[in-house]
């Protein structure tokens, strides 16, 4: 990537430049590599919450850069969860498994073997036998194949039936969430494959490291995890600060206007939306080992709409924005439904916040939806804009077309 693109995108290199600090400082206070300053469990909570302002990366090309406001981008991260899940879950089991028949007077066949792990596996569901779904589950690079293919294969189905018929504004926000409660309910049953409402547990647990502990490995998952940001954020910003992000803010602004220009708005729209399922689908392979756990609940469509608040609190048509409010919303989570924040006795009620945070999420997003549109991202333009540079034609940002009739008016 030229110089040209650090020089015309400075933002880029600023988020790369903190996120790089924040990966050593945490690396250095970290249990499993440094100081022992932070818990093996709140570095957890720090890659994970890396993983989810990835999957708010995507939902703010999609949504605040397109403006397709999508309902269902969470479910293309729990696919890849799953997509991983299977295999951590079959190599797991296939390594305790293939222990205890070891001291069998008889060794086991390969097909008693892979009964048994069939049994370990499903027994809790009533079954044993393996669904065609998890044909490739012993394999660590098909599975990983899967990761990306599944939620591009079903984001480039549902959006080319969508974008073919035209389907826009709140009709397609409908369809997304309704393709996300389908599955959901879907992934419920016992007979989906993936175990119904039990979902696949044990996967933080890496088959054949089983002397590695804990704290090492939830260093190496944050690191992945902080790759896999700074790598899905450049890709991001180089996809919208060229003339195919003119294009992708056009089909935000004025869909007519662009397709009388001669462009396939839903071509556009299709690759945007299959390439942004895709990163979900990433970010979610890296997330679900380190909470150790994927079930249906996960891909419920509350979450989706979690994703858009958060995206709208830390600031629609701005990555930076995505990022922010990603981190900020989960880490004010975590600290008030763990228990952490204080109740507060009013005297003829306990406030308690495990109760109230959805209450103060919701009604945070309609404060910053009614009084602050541009989120908290809105502050760093804030202080960007008491800073004018002498741009000499440079491009300013989502708002570029603005800021230029502005200019052209002074």
């Amino acid at each position: 990537m030229s110089d040209t693109f650090f020089k015309r995108n400075p933002s880029t290199l600023v988020f790369l430049a903190v996120l790089a600090l924040f990966v050593l400082g945490v690396t250095l206070l970290a249990e499993g590599a440094g100081a022992g300053v932070i818990s093996t469990s709140f570095v957890k909570t720090l890659g994970k919450t890396l993983c989810l302002a990835l999957v708010a990366v995507a939902m703010d090309l999609v949504w605040g850069y397109t403006g397709i406001l999508s309902l269902g981008h969470f479910a293309f991260f729990g696919l890849g969860g799953y997509m991983i899940g299977m295999w951590l879950m079959y190599a797991r089991t296939q390594a305790i498994v293939v222990s205890s028949l070891a001291e069998a007077p008889i060794p086991a066949t390969e097909s008693e073997v892979v009964d048994a792990i069939g049994n370990q596996i499903f027994g809790v569901v009533g079954s044993s036998e393996f669904p065609l779904i998890w044909m490739f589950a012993d394999s660590l690079l098909l599975q990983l194949v899967l990761v990306v293919a599944v939620p591009g294969v079903l984001a480039l189905v549902f959006g080319w039936l969508a974008f073919r018929s035209r389907v826009t504004g709140v009709y397609l926000s409908i369809l997304t969430q309704a393709m996300t409660l389908g599955l959901a309910l879907y992934l419920f049953q016992n007979d989906s494959g993936l175990r119904g409402n039990n979902g696949l547990s044990g996967l933080q647990n890496l088959p054949g490291l089983d002397h590695v502990p804990q704290a090492t490995m939830s260093i190496w998952f944050f690191w992945a995890s902080a790759a896999a940001l700074a790598l899905g954020y450049l890709f991001a910003a180089w996809i919208v600060s060229g003339k195919f992000g003119s294009v992708l803010r056009g089909i935000r602004d004025n869909e007519a206007r662009v397709r009388f220009l001669g462009y396939s708005v839903e071509g556009y729209k299709l690759f945007i939306f299959t390439v942004t399922a895709i990163i979900a689908g990433v970010a979610g392979a890296l997330y679900y080992p380190q909470a150790g756990i994927i079930n249906p609940a996960e891909i419920a469509p509350v979450a989706s709409i979690y994703l858009a608040v958060w995206v709208a609190i830390g600031g629609r048509g701005r990555l930076y924005g995505a990022v922010i409010g990603a981190i900020f919303v989960s880490l004010v989570s975590s600290w008030f439904t763990g228990g952490q924040a204080p109740d507060v006795n009013l005297g003829f009620y306990t406030l308690k916040w495990v109760d109230w945070w959805l209450i103060v999420l919701g009604l945070s997003f309609v404060l910053v939806t009614l009084f602050a549109p541009r989120g908290i991202g809105g502050l760093v333009d804030l202080w960007s804009e008491r800073r004018r540079p002498d741009r000499h034609g440079a491009d300013l940002g989502p708002g570029a077309g603005a800021l230029r009739e502005k200019e052209a008016n002074e």
